[in-house]
């Protein structure tokens, strides 16, 4: 399962972040967690150069994409290697929407179609779409008809 999915800004504040499976008085520890973690570890990171955790029990893969840092953590079948390909998909759909690595501003202009793209990869903790074309065609938003 794909226990959360966060975006935080250079400072550490979390931008998004979608938890499954995750009591609420767990979330806390977490966010704290992996910032602390992402502050330690990806300065001087290229873009979408991937680093690998372990933390009880469960798999964490984080990267940098423009100012903005992006984990997944997963357990049981959504090990390092899964985590890796989930991350690939939501780096490439997050370039696609921003067309370039984001900054901060960009990434909150462009935080609605973000948000949707993130709910067509992952539902429910699971990897749902990992077709970008498919991603792009879900996500369009159109204004609605009359019927």
């Amino acid at each position: 399962m794909l226990l959360a999915v966060l975006f935080a800004n250079s400072e550490g504040n979390i931008l998004v972040e979608r938890f499954n499976g995750v009591p609420a008085e767990e979330r806390l520890h977490w966010r704290s967690f992996l910032v602390k973690l992402g502050s330690e570890n990806l300065k001087g990171v290229k873009n979408e150069e991937l680093l690998v955790a372990c933390h009880k029990s469960v798999y964490i893969v984080y990267t940098k994409l423009g100012d903005v840092s992006i984990y997944v953590v997963g357990k049981d079948e959504y090990d390092e290697l899964s985590l890796s390909e989930a991350i690939f998909v939501i780096t490439s759909a997050l370039k696609d929407v921003c067309g370039k690595p984001p900054t901060e501003r960009l990434f909150l202009d462009k935080y609605g179609k973000i948000c949707l793209c993130l709910d067509e990869i992952v539902w429910t903790g699971l990897l749902e779409n990992i077709d970008k074309d498919r991603i792009k065609r879900l996500v369009r938003l159109k204004p609605p008809t009359d019927f």
